[in-house]
């Protein structure tokens, strides 16, 4: 098997570590490193016999070298996602020390890009990788101890209280839970998957609390899981105080310890360990024996990976999928446990750069008119981030695209998700450069008092002065239209609102709307902002929904010019394979709202359409919609940054009328 040439980012104390177990194996070789200090460059070239030509001074050199096929990286925390993503543009492989990234969004960015660009990823949990993970695996699958009830298991060590540490410092995202907390809630789920004779699993529940040190990071800190199957498991991290460090799984027959999961031969091998099996009252103890270091097994897995074409590793190794649910898991801990790191507030944002692949097409805008700037034909929806740390990640990457559009509701997330996007446009400074759709008057509180009152509130939360769009989120046919087309003018006359329109509006009362805004010389609803996807909705996603792809209502739009922002533009996932779609609860599936003769004629018809364009179904539904022949907007809501990557080739894709007559069956 041809070598694997590795190169190390960050020549630090665990690279030590690493470079040793390339040394221990057949299978890789270390070839290069690169360090901001030509003494620490110097002293590991040195030690390890790294050519003076392949010692470099930054990270982009080592990339940009054609021998190198992957690197590890062993930097601070905060550098971990970014100098990922990096690696993998430039189309390296990469094993990147734990946390891959600082919060579940940084590492699920990290993943998609490393998939985007089919390379390998892994992060660097190295006990996963110790025979005696898999040889504890054996004995739940060999039910040596029955059904998994419960699992303790704690890392924790007393380290000098020092500011300026990396283990003290909040802005190096220092603390117990990311640093030695990942260990035993990565093996937790490990076990209560194991046991359930699956993959890692989440739990359904997690209670954490923290001890929080003068530095502002959690010193020690705990946390109770639940896992299904009634299996509960307590974890425990520590960085100034020694804890047990152990792991013990107790099931129906007996019970299994690990004295040593973490580091057996951490630093120098042998790395051996023992096992202990504990049932009725009979202990038996097994041995298992390596010469080598503990990072040679590490550096084994991922150079065979690697040498092999996969983008994986191997169970029990830690796949993509896994470890972004363990952090999943940490930040949760972490946010009950009261820590903030500083990407949670406005003056310490983070940015991800190039968290898109090469090769999108770029954004088209179209005008509505009364807006002072061209609009992105998409229009990211914003209720589905609940910090600022997550939604940064989103929204940086949809700028990334070339969107300037941004939709928000008074009730998302009962205003956390308007405080959020507020905090995220300010932190960034670019309020006056994002159009931002604000939507009130949602039922019940569909009045027009209500929609003074909202507006104040959602402004203050957003930190606006006024309303680019407002949308009244539903309609109220208790109220006579002229009451709110009164309420919206003197809105818009007092500068607080640009244009408006209504959202689950029938064509009817917003053409009466209109008529009375005519009459009086007033302005008139300029947006009509209703579901409008190839799939027309056959049951109402939410009461009072109401959808725009019917005969009468297209007429309408198509006769009038107005503009429509359509919502579940994809139809909730309708067009996607089902193993992709999102898991929604039941009344709200694809398959519930959107299911019928009629709309598996649309799917047929729009899959043998993406087979002749070389694109996907979901890429043809969403170019009817921006293809329609009145101003058309498709509002989209994407959870993570390869989402939106997978949604703009919609973009390339030109329908023509008869095309998009043809996909809805208006024949």
């Amino acid at each position: 098997m041809t070598k694997v040439k590795w190169g190390i980012i960050g020549p630090g104390a665990i690279a030590h570590n690493f470079a040793q177990g390339l040394k221990e194996i057949e299978t890789g070789e270390l070839c290069a490193i690169a360090s901001r200090s030509s003494d620490r460059c110097a002293l590991f070239g040195d030690r390890f016999g790294v050519a003076d030509d392949k010692r470099y001074s930054n990270h982009q050199d080592l990339l940009a070298d054609p021998e190198i096929d992957a690197v590890y990286i062993s930097t601070p925390h905060p550098l971990h996602a970014q100098l990922t993503i990096d690696a993998v543009r430039a189309g390296k492989s990469v094993l990147c020390e734990k946390p891959g990234g600082l919060c579940t969004g940084e590492l699920t960015a990290v993943t998609e890009a490393a998939k985007q660009e089919g390379v390998f990823f892994m992060e660097g949990l190295m006990y996963r990788m110790h025979p005696q993970i898999r040889r504890l695996l054996e004995l739940l699958r060999e039910d040596r101890i029955g059904k998994v009830l419960h699992i303790s298991t704690s890392f924790g060590f007393a380290a000098k209280v020092d500011p300026s540490s990396r283990l003290h410092d909040p802005a190096l995202a220092g603390g117990a839970i990311l640093d030695v907390g990942i260990y035993p809630v990565s093996l937790a789920r490990l076990i209560a998957g194991a046991d359930a004779g699956t993959s890692p699993v989440d739990p359904v529940k997690v209670a954490g609390l923290a001890v929080i040190g003068k530095t502002g990071v959690d010193e020690v800190s705990r946390a109770n899981l639940l896992f299904d199957g009634d299996i509960t498991a307590d974890v425990a991290s520590a960085i100034t105080q020694e804890l047990a460090n152990d792991a013990v799984i107790t099931g129906t027959k007996g019970s299994i310890r690990l004295p040593d999961p973490w580091t057996p031969g951490r630093n120098a091998g042998p790395s051996d360990a023992t096992i202990e099996i504990t049932v009725g009252n009979n202990t038996t103890i097994e041995e298992i024996h390596d010469p080598r270091i503990l990072f040679a097994y590490e550096a084994e897995v991922a150079s065979k990976a690697i040498a092999s074409g996969v983008t994986e590793p191997a169970y029990p190794a830690p796949n993509a999928a896994d470890s972004v649910g363990t952090l999943r898991v940490l930040d949760d801990w972490r946010r009950q446990s009261g820590y903030q790191l500083p990407g949670d507030t406005v003056s310490g944002l983070r940015r991800l750069n190039r968290t898109l692949p090469n090769g999108l097409p770029p954004m088209t805008y179209r005008q509505i008119d009364g807006l002072d700037r061209d609009i992105s034909q998409m229009i990211i929806g914003c209720d589905n981030r609940d910090n600022l740390e997550e939604g940064a990640i989103v929204w940086d990457c949809w700028i990334e695209a070339g969107g300037n559009a941004f939709d928000t509701g008074f009730v998302y997330g009962n205003g956390l998700h308007e405080k959020v996007l507020g905090d995220w446009m300010t932190g960034r400074g670019v309020s006056k450069d994002c159009v931002v759709i604000v939507k009130g008057a949602h039922s019940p509180y569909c009045t027009p008092r209500a929609i003074e009152a909202q507006l104040e509130i959602s402004l203050d939360r957003l930190q606006l002065d006024h309303a680019p769009i407002y949308i009244m989120h539903r309609d109220n046919l208790d109220v006579p239209v002229d009451e709110f087309v009164d309420v919206l003018n003197r809105l818009k006359k007092n500068g607080k609102v640009g244009i408006f329109g209504g959202s689950n509006w029938s064509t009817e009362r917003f053409s009466e709307a209109n008529d009375y805004a005519k009459e009086k010389r007033l302005a008139g609803f300029s947006i009509l902002n209703n579901n409008l996807s190839l799939a027309t909705m056959e049951r109402p996603v939410w009461p009072g929904c109401i959808s725009s792809n019917d005969q009468k209502t297209l007429e309408f739009l198509r006769k009038s010019g107005t503009a429509h922002l359509s919502w579940s533009a994809q139809a909730r996932g309708y067009f996607f394979p089902s193993q992709d779609r999102t898991t929604l609860s039941e009344d709200t599936a694809p398959d519930y709202c959107f299911s019928s003769p009629q709309n598996e004629e649309r799917l047929k018809r729009a899959t043998e359409l993406a087979a002749d364009r070389n694109v996907a179904a979901h890429h043809i539904a969403s170019a009817w919609v921006l293809s329609q022949s009145f101003p058309s907007f498709a509002l989209i809501g994407p959870r993570t940054t390869g989402e939106i990557a997978t949604t703009l080739p919609a973009f390339q894709i030109e329908l023509t009328q008869e095309e998009v007559l043809w996909l809805n069956l208006e024949e």
